[in-house]
């Protein structure tokens, strides 16, 4: 259906645009008369206002974009959920784009963002070493940045982060506990600032337990199920007496266990595996996992904050807040 527009209905009634334009405004100095029959036309026609239109006239758009690396899980969507429940409680309405892992889809996002003059950015970003430039231009043109879970360190902004390192550091206290003696790691892509700090958190572990770390305890994987069942394939080849694995994801873990199952592996018998985000995922397998829960609803709530926060007063000071994560011991680890 073609939009209407005020120079259509400018046209119909014999009247200019501006005064059109006056008249749905509102403008009081605009007959009575004149601004009932542009409401009245406005109304059969189905006349909508242009939203970038407007966001140029008001220099606000009270929107704000959220940049988030994927949709699959529910990790996402529970941010997402408390951002808006914080923005849309302040009258703000809130724009979601996923960059499915892929840089140049979140360079193009980002760009989205900017040309629909949205109020702030609340990003997740996919990759820690790309797309700083499009991140410090966006916050040069005083458009607040706030970013959430993964946060690049060489780009000024408030962000929401839980301690990567200390709750990895305390997963594999939990494996030890349980009696495992052989753990391996699941790692994340190296340019994913978590990762790196929960593969800090397993060897600090190895080394304060006493245990080797050698080129067997650390597999490279992605971030899919697909990606944690071929890692399984991967630990079984490399170190076969393994006892414990430790995946820096849920979906990670999940791809393993299912496929060390497979396999014939019991799970926890043979192996104890443990992940980390702590989504409703981990408590739908069987067996449930153990797992690092991170508190993805708050995390929404702080984000939303600090881009009130930065909204309201553009020259208040970047703010890094470190929410608290626990551990949720389930049945994949069960001695």
């Amino acid at each position: 259906m073609k939009r209407i527009t005020i120079k259509e209905l400018a046209e119909r009634l014999g009247l200019s645009p501006s005064t059109v334009s006056r008249a749905l405004a509102g403008d009081r100095n605009i007959r009575r008369e004149t601004r009932e029959r542009v409401s009245r036309l406005a109304g059969e026609l189905g006349y909508r206002p242009n939203p970038v239109a407007v966001n140029l006239r008001s220099g606000r758009s009270n929107t704000v974009g959220v940049i988030v690396p994927e949709m699959v899980t529910p990790f996402a969507a529970t941010v997402i959920g408390g951002i808006q429940r914080v923005l849309y409680g302040r009258g703000l309405k809130v724009i979601i784009a996923q960059s499915d892992e892929n840089p140049q889809t979140e360079c193009g996002n980002l760009e989205l963002m900017e040309r629909f003059m949205v109020d702030g950015v609340i990003a997740c970003p996919c990759d820690a070493t790309r797309n700083g430039e499009i991140y410090r231009r966006i916050r040069q043109r005083g458009v607040p940045l706030v970013f959430y879970d993964r946060a690049p360190l060489r780009v000024d902004a408030s962000r929401v982060i839980v301690d990567d390192f200390a709750t990895s550091y305390f997963l594999m206290e939990h494996l030890v506990r349980r009696g495992c003696r052989r753990i391996v790691h699941l790692g994340g892509p190296a340019h994913i600032p978590n990762a790196r700090e929960r593969l800090r958190g397993f060897r600090y572990a190895l080394g304060k337990f006493g245990f080797v770390s050698d080129g067997r305890s650390v597999i490279p994987a992605g971030v899919t199920f697909d990606d944690g069942r071929a890692a399984a394939d991967e630990l079984l080849r490399r170190m076969p007496d393994a006892d414990g694995l430790f995946a820096w994801t849920d979906t990670v873990a999940i791809g393993a266990m299912n496929r060390l199952r497979e396999l014939g592996i019991r799970v926890p018998a043979q192996m104890a595996v443990a992940g980390y985000s702590g989504t409703v995922l981990s408590t739908i397998v069987n067996p449930q996992l153990t797992t690092v829960e991170q508190p993805l609803d708050e995390m929404g709530c702080r984000a939303a904050e600090l881009i009130l926060e930065k909204i309201a007063d553009p020259s208040a000071p970047d703010r890094t807040v470190t929410l608290t994560a626990c551990i949720r011991e389930r049945a994949s680890t069960a001695r």
